[in-house]
C-alpha cells in the first residue's frame, strides 16, 4: 500500500474517532492564539488554558499588551515556565503586530517567522487554525512520534523533515485537523511511554504494532 493510500485511511479513521479535530488551546482572538502557543512551549496546553483567562482579562486588547510592563506579564504567566523569555516575546510581538502589521496577525509563513519567539510550529498552527491554509503540518511531539510509528515518515525526529514528509502524503485540506487529532490520540492512546495498542483504531496501519 502506498503512503498516500495509507494516509487517507488513517485520516478517515481519526475523523471517526475524534470528530472535532480542533486545537486544545482556548482563544477568542487570533493574536491570543499566537500568545497561547508561545506559552505552550515546554508546558502543557492544560496549564496554558488555566493561565490565559487572567492574562487576557488583565490585557484585553493588543494595545494593552503592547503597553504592558514585561514584569507584570511575567507574574501572570510564571507557572508556564521560561516566563521571562515568553513575557518578553509576547510584549514584543504585540508591539510588532501594531507597528508593522496594523494589528493583524500575518497570514504568511515568512511574516510570521519575523515575530519574536515564533517558529514553524507556531506559524503553521496560526496558518491552519486562523487562516485555514491547506497543506499545513504542525509537527509537535505527538505528530512526530505517531506519524513515525504509522510509517508515514521515515521515523525522523526532526520537525522540519516530518513536516516535509507528511505534506507529501496527506490531503492538503485534511492536514491541519489531522495533526490536531494526532495530539488527541497521543494523549489518550498512543502515548510516548506505553502505547495502548489494544484499544487503538490505527492498528491496521501501525508499523509498531505489526512488529509486536
Amino acid at each position: 500500500m502506498r503512503k498516500k493510500e495509507r494516509a487517507a485511511l488513517i485520516v478517515e479513521a481519526l475523523k471517526k474517532e475524534y470528530p472535532e479535530g480542533i486545537c486544545s488551546l482556548q482563544y477568542p482572538k487570533p493574536y491570543e492564539l499566537l500568545f497561547s502557543v508561545r506559552l505552550s512551549a515546554q508546558c502543557t496546553d492544560e496549564r496554558v488554558n488555566q493561565v490565559t483567562p487572567a492574562l487576557f482579562a488583565r490585557f484585553p486588547t493588543l494595545e494593552s499588551f503592547a503597553d504592558a510592563e514585561v514584569r507584570e506579564v511575567e507574574e501572570l504567566i510564571h507557572s508556564c515556565g521560561f516566563f521571562r523569555a515568553k513575557a518578553k516575546d509576547i510584549v514584543g510581538s504585540a508591539q510588532m503586530l501594531l507597528r508593522d502589521y496594523g494589528g493583524r496577525v500575518p497570514d504568511t509563513m515568512e511574516e510570521l517567522l519575523k515575530l519574536p519567539g515564533v517558529g514553524r510550529k507556531t506559524a503553521n498552527l496560526i496558518l491552519g487554525d486562523v487562516y485555514n491554509t491547506p497543506g499545513v503540518v504542525i509537527a509537535d511531539t505527538h505528530c512526530i512520534r505517531i506519524s513515525g510509528r504509522l510509517g508515514l515518515t521515515d521515523g525522523t525526529k526532526d520537525p522540519g523533515k516530518v513536516e516535509q514528509q507528511l505534506r507529501k502524503v496527506l490531503p492538503g485540506e485534511e492536514s491541519n485537523d489531522f495533526c490536531h487529532r494526532l495530539v488527541l490520540h497521543g494523549r489518550a492512546v498512543c502515548t510516548a511511554r506505553v502505547p495502548y495498542c489494544e484499544k487503538c483504531v490505527l492498528r491496521p496501519w501501525c508499523d509498531t504494532f505489526s512488529k509486536k
